[in-house]
């Protein structure tokens, strides 16, 4: 037997306010028609004032343990995703701790940009199989409209705010690729590509920053390494892609998405797109993406999925598993 981290539940929040694209034709130089064109986003959600990335974080977890059945006292472990954290320490995952009212385990945030929720996975994934935890909650959840440049319409454009969650449980299966859970994990970074998306400001340098980002080169280096990394995890799994059900992607740009579906030559009524209603949420975009694809009835126990990311850093990775 072999032990696998399965999902046994899914929840996400989005905040109430809802802004679209012809919002933004007032304050800069830009319309609804060229923000479609140039990255397929419609609209995004932004957070009302006050509202913080630990306070979306534990909702998107108390709808995950409602769907699972489960109680703050059966989780383990919390991993959050984010890079837009409420303070610079403690982290936003005990902060959810606290808020759920769990006295018990531990709880750890973990830093990749868009990639984060990738390399969260992957994480709880390692607690799992390792015997540290039974159940982990896994959390992406930012607040990204508190770190962008109102005047920069290449960027302002792009991201929202949000939060989604699954909940990992250890399940004895039988070793194969047939199983249900987590079958195969890849992630990689290159810190060379630091200056094509940052925030130019931090705490060790005491300077407030915002988002900046080459997107052309993002784009370039986006289509290659995804497709590269999902065919990584595939092999390591002992699968192909002519056996995935659905790609979950990164939801950070229509073309992105679309030129690594053709990379993968796979079409894109096999790919969650989310990317028109959220904006880019960086690390909240996949399991946001997962709950909507539940919602409309897309994902269906024992697909495999195939979800795959890329952020600042550069860190890109991929998850092979089966819902």
């Amino acid at each position: 037997m072999t032990r696998r981290s399965v999902v046994i539940g899914a929840g996400h929040y989005l905040p109430e306010r809802i802004v679209e694209n012809a919002e933004f034709e007032g304050s800069i130089d830009t319309t609804d028609a060229w923000i479609r064109s140039r990255s397929g986003i419609e609209r995004r959600h932004f957070a009302a004032d006050g509202e913080t990335t630990s306070m979306m974080a534990t909702r998107a977890a108390e709808a995950t343990l409602t769907m699972a059945g489960k109680t703050p006292e059966d989780v383990d472990a919390i991993v959050v995703a984010t890079s837009t954290p409420d303070l610079t320490f403690p982290s936003v995952a005990t902060m959810v701790q606290a808020r759920l009212g769990m006295t018990k385990g531990f709880a750890f945030d973990v830093q990749a940009v868009c990639a984060g929720f990738v390399f969260a996975l992957t994480n709880a994934n390692a607690l799992i199989v390792s015997g540290q935890a039974d159940r982990v909650l896994v959390i992406g959840a930012e607040t990204f409209s508190k770190i962008i440049d109102w005047t920069d319409r290449s960027t302002c454009v792009l991201f929202g705010d949000g939060a989604g969650a699954l909940l990992l449980e250890a399940q004895d299966c039988a070793g194969d690729s047939s199983d249900r859970g987590i079958l195969a994990t890849d992630l990689n970074s290159d810190g060379r590509h630091k200056d094509l998306l940052y925030v130019d400001g931090g705490v060790s340098t005491r300077t407030t920053g915002y988002l900046r980002m080459q997107g052309n080169q993002v784009f370039r280096h986006a289509v290659e390494k995804l497709s590269s990394t999902a065919t990584t995890a595939l092999e390591k799994a002992g699968l192909g892609t002519q056996d995935i059900d659905w790609i979950v992607p990164h939801q950070a740009n229509i073309r992105i998405i679309q030129g690594t579906a053709k990379k993968l030559d796979l079409p894109m009524d096999q790919v969650v797109v989310t990317v028109q209603d959220h904006g880019n949420t960086s690390a909240a975009s996949i399991p946001l993406a997962m709950c909507v694809g539940l919602q409309r009835g897309q994902i269906k126990q024992g697909d495999l999925i195939v979800t795959e990311a890329i952020g600042g850093g550069l860190a890109w990775g991929a998850v092979v598993l089966r819902w």
